[in-house]
């Protein structure tokens, strides 16, 4: 049995699989509250990722009564985790959606030159990812940054805390802009233009390879058995990746969680020149992927049902938009609450309804909200076939694959069929599988996929002809948000 641990932005989950895929235990603790003291801010407490580890580690042993052969973890990406020489936190963790270091991107981008940065690490300077988060710090908190002597992301956080080891994977390195992601090594390159001290970044990991054990310390804040081997993991796509058995070209994921990602496995790092799209190393060695994202995916429907709707639940939102027809009678919302990545690379976007009428119910508001999530992911398939990557099979995850509207939403936009799998627990399922490859249970992450990921259902398109022109609209939406933002 292997445990694979999911720190996410709004809970960390733990779920214990067995060799055949079936989950045994599954457990998950909410995370207190994104924290966002001046529009587009966002931070969180590494301390409460942490308690919700062991919230949710101890429920899983409990619930299982067994130890599992090893461990892995996965996460959110992109966080920027400070830590002092006694690997205390220094401050709140400036998360994945936090979006106030453009110009801390700017000096880097005009430091290096982008065309040489997309060349060093795949990607352009983004205000996700976590150098420039560090930037930021060491620019408006020098006394801070002046203590740090780790950096981690947050899922590697909470490995420090169950091993005492500083380790990280290259699928989640890939995200912090300081891997150069073609030779899947540290760039020193980037390191010294940004003046980051290279004793300050963790050891780099394949995937499945083994890089610490629970320690004594570890043992005794969950109850997992000291000694247990720990593999590097992934970040949280790269793990959901693996979990729905996306390793080859033409298999594609389309997640939507808090944010929502577009995800294909390539043979070699393909990269976009425009920076639009996202070159990563794979969690499995060798291979590498392309994702395109959108910020705030799920995060809009809670942002929705919290602002309008506090009383409700999903479920009784959801059940009010399956009233109202696709395409939604001219209503379009884009999904821009924390900015844009693809296509846009725009942190200073802002969301919007458009084409509001008296005659638009709160039914239409929802329906409007899946629709515009599902239009933002349709802009990462547009450029897949731009960049002539193959898209053969769509697998769904995240918890846009477990509302049955919002998978069919999906298959419209998409035109085409898209697959459910029988398990349904996104990166930490993945995760486990690459603990069980670590210490040999299956040879190769491809093959833990092969004896494990069955998909169950397939849903095919029926109102592609009605999300084709409204998709055709969405995409007038954002030239228009900018002439506005322009002019204002």
């Amino acid at each position: 049995m292997f445990l694979g641990i999911d720190v996410g932005t709004g809970g960390t989950r733990a779920v214990l699989v067995d060799r055949y895929g079936r989950v045994l235990a599954s457990h998950s603790t909410e995370h207190a509250p994104i924290r966002t003291l001046r529009p587009g801010w966002a931070e969180q407490d590494p301390e409460d990722w942490w308690r919700a580890a062991q919230s949710s580690i101890t429920a899983v042993l409990k619930d299982s009564g067994s130890q599992p052969e090893a461990v892995a973890l996965t996460g959110q990406m992109h966080g920027c985790v400070l830590l002092d020489s006694t690997g205390a936190v220094l401050r709140p963790s400036l998360i994945w959606c936090d979006q106030r270091t453009q110009p801390q991107c700017d000096w880097l981008t005009d430091s290096i030159g982008r065309e040489r940065l997309i060349e060093l690490t795949c990607n352009p300077a983004l205000p996700n990812f976590t150098l420039t988060k560090m930037l930021w710090v060491r620019e408006h908190e020098p006394e801070i940054y002046a203590r740090v002597a780790h950096v981690l992301c947050p899922k590697d956080y909470v490995r420090y805390r169950l091993t005492g080891e500083f380790a990280i994977d290259v699928q989640e390195a890939s995200g912090t802009l300081l891997l150069d992601v073609t030779r899947r090594r540290w760039s020193s390159e980037v390191a010294a233009a940004a003046d980051v001290p290279a004793a300050w970044l963790p050891s780099l990991h394949e995937g499945p390879e083994i890089c610490a054990r629970i320690s004594t310390a570890g043992a005794s804040a969950t109850g997992l058995s000291a000694g247990i081997p720990v593999a590097a993991g992934a970040g949280d796509q790269g793990a959901g990746a693996v979990g729905m058995g996306v390793l080859a070209p033409g298999t594609v994921s389309a997640t939507i969680g808090t944010s929502g990602v577009v995800f294909a496995a390539t043979s070699e790092p393909t990269r976009d020149s425009l920076g639009r799209l996202h070159t990563f190393c794979h969690s499995a060695p060798g291979t590498w992927h392309v994702m395109g994202v959108t910020n705030g995916a799920g995060l809009s429907l809670r942002w929705f049902r919290d602002t309008f709707a506090p009383n409700s639940s999903y479920d009784e939102l959801t059940a009010l938009a399956e009233k109202i027809p696709p395409a939604c009678d001219g209503l379009l919302w884009a999904p821009y609450l924390f900015g844009e990545r693809t296509p846009h690379l725009d942190p200073e976007t802002r969301a919007a309804f458009t084409g509001i009428t008296a005659a638009h119910s709160r039914g239409h508001l929802v329906r409007a909200v899946l629709e515009g999530v599902a239009f933002s992911l349709a802009d990462t398939f547009t450029l897949f076939h731009e960049l002539h990557i193959p898209v053969r099979t769509i697998r769904l995850g995240g918890g846009g694959a477990h509302s049955q509207l919002w998978r069919q939403i999906q298959a419209d936009v998409y035109n085409h069929p898209v697959e459910l799998l029988a398990a349904e627990e996104g990166g930490a399922f993945g995760t486990a599988l690459l603990a069980g490859t670590g210490i040999g249970a299956w040879p190769s992450v491809a093959d833990a996929c092969a004896a494990t990921i069955r998909p169950v259902a397939t849903i095919q398109p029926q109102n592609a002809a009605a999300m084709a022109a409204a998709y055709r609209r969405f995409r007038h939406v954002y030239p228009a948000l900018k002439q506005i933002e322009a002019t204002s």
